[in-house]
């Protein structure tokens, strides 16, 4: 499954890459999470809940910042357990330029891949792809 967007934040390149490293920002942009914790090097403790047709599952993972170009580029590879819900991994990159006339505005662009394996992957990818999408 891949997800693309990207999304104009009126604020300098900088202040949002000061808000990406931020466990509360970061807890606050990942759709479903409950908590984010910093566990120092660059790693992270999650807990997400995601809702997919008839199955909700609270996945209890770990992120892992990686690729990073401060301020330009900001990359994490995740994975998570969900009980018998199953499992999900995968990667995000998240690109940010600089908008506006001053540069007073940031494009947040961002690409993820994952992978789904258990009850979630059976629940067929057409529901997984308009969740994902939401």
């Amino acid at each position: 499954m891949e997800l693309t967007g990207e999304h104009t934040i009126d604020a300098p390149r900088a202040k949002v890459w000061e808000g990406l490293m931020n466990t509360e920002i970061l807890r606050a942009a990942i759709p479903g999470c409950e908590s984010v914790t910093d566990e120092g090097d660059g790693a992270y403790s999650a807990v997400v809940v995601a809702s997919i047709g008839p199955l909700r599952a609270r996945f209890k993972g770990r992120l892992r910042q990686q690729d990073m170009q401060p301020p330009e580029q900001y990359g994490l590879r995740f994975e998570g357990e969900g009980g018998m819900a199953g499992f999900a991994k995968g990667t995000a990159i998240v690109t940010l330029l600089e908008a506006g006339d001053k540069g007073e505005a940031t494009l947040l662009r961002y690409r993820a891949e994952a992978q789904i394996g258990g009850r979630l992957a059976q629940i067929g990818a057409r529901l997984i792809d308009a969740a994902a999408a939401r």
